[in-house]
């Protein structure tokens, strides 16, 4: 589980600076089926390419393996209701959501 979970966030990590997984491999000196095979959690990835890893996304080690945010569906479902429920400006978190989703 963990390493899917942690695949998911290096993929997660990539897109966010709009790299590709060929780019990627390039600047860790790997192939690119080794950063699809990390990203699926079909396998996992060394120390150094742990550090190489945050040193390319800016971010500390312990950073790649932050999966908190990566709730069920239901559970961000259930949460976004409770912000509608008590939130005086519906409308504005509705509009929101409605353009992050296009």
């Amino acid at each position: 589980k963990e390493q899917k979970l942690f695949g998911k966030r290096i993929k997660e990590l990539r897109k966010q600076r709009n790299l590709t997984q060929e780019e990627l491999s390039e600047k860790l000196g790997v192939f690119q089926k080794q950063i699809g095979n990390i990203e699926t959690g079909t396998t996992f990835t060394t120390m150094a390419n742990l550090a190489k890893l945050a040193e390319v996304f800016d971010v500390d080690i312990k950073d790649l393996f932050e999966f908190d945010h990566q709730k069920p569906r239901e559970e961000m479902v259930e949460e976004i209701n409770d912000l509608m429920a008590v939130s005086s400006d519906e409308k504005t978190i509705y509009r929101i959501i409605k353009d992050i989703t296009r």
